[in-house]
């Protein structure tokens, strides 16, 4: 099912704009209360594509409320940022069906200034390095592993900068996301990040998918001085999934997220471009593996999800 392609959104004064990032325009609905509206933009090393990916935006917010449920069943206590998918009362009734599924209210918080990066498995700016130096972000790996191969003492916690946009993401060690947030903090996201991996590697393997490895991001509760997980979570732009049933060490492996786009890209000498047109061809593609991705990990199908039954 094509849907129309929302690149850049436009709530016609009804909500004031706080910020647009790469894929989501956040709005501010009350002095609590955040609305992070998913466009269908896509980037690629760090610079947003000319056009999108139909209904990537609704995909995106439907797979992370998603996500919450399931993380939520299965670690007690977890606090989220998420209030609800409905739309606030403040958006035109003329917009509302075009804001449907892309739309998640969520708490304002203060963000940590650090990418928590977990990695389960070797792969990509992982794997490079380890070809190098026998490290990865500053740590040491022990020697032998293959590519794709699961780190065999367990997920590797690996953060970085949250850079401003238009600036790149930089690989710390986890010393320095103490120096950055402090070290109580750190050692709260560091093992809130390893525990979420975990939890939701089991459950994508049960369904055919292995989670190589994962973005989370936090923010904090300063009433009750809290970690909380906000943002996308474990979607195919914030991860790496591969099929389980196609795996195998010592290989680069398919993807469900944007390495087809990344692939055409780099045999086009436009890696790093701004606004570049993506071909029918590879827009199809992108659309098709994380719609597949999507409707494995929530056993659903999407033209289920975006009738508007419950995630």
């Amino acid at each position: 099912m094509v849907g129309h392609v929302l690149m850049q959104t436009d709530l016609g004064g009804a909500l004031p704009l706080v910020t647009r990032g790469k894929v989501r325009d956040l709005y501010e609905v009350d002095d609590s209360t955040l609305l992070f509206v998913t466009t269908d933009r896509i980037s690629a090393y760090d610079v947003i594509m000319g056009n999108g990916i139909p209904n990537k935006g609704s995909l995106l917010c439907l797979m992370t409320a998603h996500w919450f449920t399931v993380l939520s069943e299965a670690i007690p206590g977890l606090q989220t940022h998420f209030i609800t998918l409905d739309l606030p009362s403040q958006i035109p009734t003329d917009a509302r069906e075009q804001y449907r599924n892309r739309c998640m209210q969520a708490r304002k918080l203060e963000i940590f200034k650090i990418e928590a990066i977990v990695r389960g498995y070797i792969a990509g700016s992982a794997w490079s390095s380890y070809k190098t130096d026998g490290t990865v972000c500053g740590i040491n790996i022990q020697p032998g592993l293959r590519e794709s191969e699961a780190f065999p003492e367990g997920p590797l916690y690996t953060p970085s900068t949250k850079a401003e946009q238009g600036a790149h993401d930089e690989n710390i060690h986890p010393d320095i996301a103490a120096e950055i947030v402090g070290a109580k903090y750190a050692k709260a996201i560091e093992e809130l990040a390893l525990s979420l991996y975990k939890h939701a590697a089991a459950y994508a393997y049960q369904r055919g998918i292995i989670i190589a490895d994962t973005k989370f991001e936090f923010g904090l509760d300063k009433e009750t001085d809290q970690v909380v997980l906000v943002d996308e979570v474990l979607t195919p732009d914030s991860s790496r999934f591969w099929s389980s049933d196609t795996y195998k060490i010592g290989e680069a492996q398919s993807s469900f997220d944007k390495q087809h786009l990344r692939d055409w890209l780099v045999g086009q000498g436009l890696k790093g471009k701004e606004g570049v047109q993506i071909p029918d061809h590879v827009v199809a593609k992108t659309e098709e593996k994380y719609r597949e991705a999507c409707e494995r990990l929530t056993g659903r199908k999407w033209n289920e999800m975006i009738a508007g039954e419950a995630v």
